[in-house]
């Protein structure tokens, strides 16, 4: 399972990772950051496929793939 982590502090809401993610698990929040900025937010968590095409896209950096282990 994959964790969506974007830091809403220095997100500015470009939306390239939501044009870039092929799953659409992203999408812009309608809610306003620190920034003052509609900053990205996780859509739909599970549809992830760790493509990282987020992170890479993101010029901010304030997107991470996090892999959760699995609970016995």
């Amino acid at each position: 399972m994959l964790r969506i982590v974007i830091d809403r502090k220095h997100c500015k809401g470009c939306g390239l990772c939501v044009a870039f993610c092929p799953k659409g698990a992203l999408c812009m929040a309608t809610s306003i950051s620190p920034r003052g900025v509609n900053p990205a937010e996780v859509r739909e968590e599970a549809a992830c496929v760790g493509c990282l095409n987020c992170t890479v896209v993101c010029p901010d950096a304030a997107i991470e793939i996090c892999e959760l282990e699995a609970a016995d």
